[in-house]
């Protein structure tokens, strides 16, 4: 008589957390001005909380109107030594902020997924590397600043920027301004986004630190009322906003006439466009990461796919079973895949749009999966049979909610692709060359990808067309947003801004 073999089970993955014991969260805190910790004028103070689990963190402080005047009072104190500093010498704080990120790494991981919600595998291996990445590479360019612009008169800084920035990628997007701003001789006035603010309170002791002058860097939490206040202050030399095209316009508004320099980077709605010669495993994979990736929650997210009609039931085939494997759950866990919607307020929004798509009469599918009961979740969601004026085709989810729709030729994906309000990204899945160069060409968005998505890179200028805003963040066009170039600067250097 043999033994009977049991039938071999699902794999499942044990619980991997990541210690939070690496972070210490103070109960209140202040605002950053003239590198001291100060309680906000009026005493008005907000409550943060994890995501994940509607836990309580921290009381943070409303700055405002004379909060924000004591900021930009000290940043413009702070800017003729800061700005007559020999690059070479304001290089060496920026070295030093670097070097300060990488070590505090897990430190800074920790707090991006617990106040934002985001896979801790996400602000370990992409966020905080790259965010260290930013201050290294603008680093290298601050003493060479007369080099990056051939043919114009020595670069002048600005003065005082004025920095707003999203809940999405709180302390990446803290980098992407803060460290060309310095880089060039700027100081800054930075205000986090309310929902996210704790990194940007951290980053506040990492220029303690580095031993950054005071006045150099002010941080000024709060909500959209301290954005307004910083905008409209008279001191302010430059706006650089990342966050809705709504509040983009607004702010555009308010700058017309005053001479005001500013960037914008908004929303999108970014085309994800696969050819019939694609590596269809391959494409799956950029796909998945076009939507998933922290939750849906990104501005140049491949939240279109436009599938070549020969091949699209076997690449949604591909596409059902590789989301099936998706795990949703703890974000510091790292075997999490998608983490929290970062507020009640975003995962409203998401409910509401994909009803639409329900009640325009498009096909939802959403992988078997058990969110968790306390926090706030949503599903990975595939929405097929989408047509061009659906909501869900048009306005932007900023969830992991993914609208599919078919094309025959490539003239007709390139019409479709643009076929939106935005400008910002887009992704081409062929193993043509020649045809990649061709949708380039054509395609009105900021960054085309080819053959893979949400790739960045220090050196790599990102920004968009359209309703996704103007200006390059990244490369050496970052440089340009903060310097004074003379005449023609503001049409633009060589197409660079």
């Amino acid at each position: 008589m043999t033994d009977v073999v049991p039938a071999p089970t699902a794999w499942e993955y044990a619980p991997a957390p990541e210690s939070r014991a690496l972070v210490s969260i103070r109960p209140r805190y202040g605002l950053y001005i003239d590198g001291a910790w100060s309680e906000p004028a009026a005493g008005e103070r907000f409550a943060t909380i994890a995501p994940a689990t509607e836990e309580h963190l921290a009381e943070i402080a409303q700055g405002g109107a004379e909060d924000v005047d004591r900021a930009v009072r000290a940043a413009r104190s702070a800017f003729p030594a800061w700005s007559c500093l020999p690059g070479s010498e304001r290089a060496k704080f920026l070295f030093r902020i670097a070097r300060i990120l990488q070590e505090r790494a897990r430190e800074f991981a920790v707090l991006e997924s617990l106040d934002g919600g985001k896979p801790i595998k996400e602000s370990r291996d992409v966020d905080v590397p790259l965010a260290a990445a930013h201050f290294f590479y603008y680093a290298g360019w601050a003493d060479k600043l007369e080099y990056a612009f051939p043919g114009r008169p020595r670069p002048k800084p600005l003065g005082v920027a004025g920095q707003i920035i999203p809940w999405n990628f709180p302390l990446l997007m803290l980098a992407w301004k803060v460290a060309p701003a310095l880089a060039t001789g700027n100081t800054v006035v930075l205000k986090p986004a309310e929902s996210t603010p704790l990194t940007a309170l951290l980053f506040c002791d990492v220029l303690r630190q580095a031993g950054l002058p005071a006045g150099v860097v002010n941080v000024v939490t709060g909500d959209g009322r301290t954005g307004q206040a910083l905008v409209a202050h008279e001191g302010v030399d430059k706006i650089a906003f990342t966050g809705s095209t709504e509040v983009g316009k607004a702010i555009q508004r308010a700058l017309a006439g005053t001479g005001k320099r500013l960037t914008l980077e908004l929303g999108g709605k970014g085309a994800n466009i696969v050819f019939d010669d694609a590596a269809l495993d391959q494409a799956v994979e950029g796909i998945v990461t076009g939507i998933t990736f922290n939750q849906g929650h990104v501005c140049c997210a491949g939240s279109r796919l436009l599938v070549q009609e020969s091949v699209a039931e076997q690449l949604l085939a591909k596409l059902r079973r590789r989301m099936e494997t998706l795990r949703v759950g703890d974000p510091l866990d790292k075997n999490t895949d998608i983490g929290a919607i970062n507020s009640a307020e975003q995962l409203a929004r998401i409910k509401e749009l994909v009803q639409s798509g329900r009640d325009d009469g498009a096909t939802i599918w959403q992988p078997a999966c058990v969110l968790p009961e306390q926090g706030f979740w949503f599903p990975p969601t595939v929405f097929t049979e989408v047509a061009q004026s659906h909501r869900i085709a048009q306005e932007e989810i900023f969830g992991p909610v993914l609208s599919v729709l078919t094309f025959r030729t490539a003239e007709e994906a390139v019409e479709k692709a643009n076929n939106t309000p935005y400008g910002l990204s887009a992704g081409v899945w062929t193993e043509k060359g020649s045809r990649i160069l061709w949708m380039a060409q054509r395609l009105r968005a900021g960054v085309v990808w080819a053959n893979t998505f949400n790739r960045f890179d220090p050196t790599s200028p990102f920004g968009g067309y359209k309703e996704s805003g103007f200006g390059r963040e990244g490369g050496r066009h970052g440089l340009a947003a903060y310097l004074d170039l003379g005449e023609g600067a503001d049409a633009g250097v060589g197409g660079l801004a």
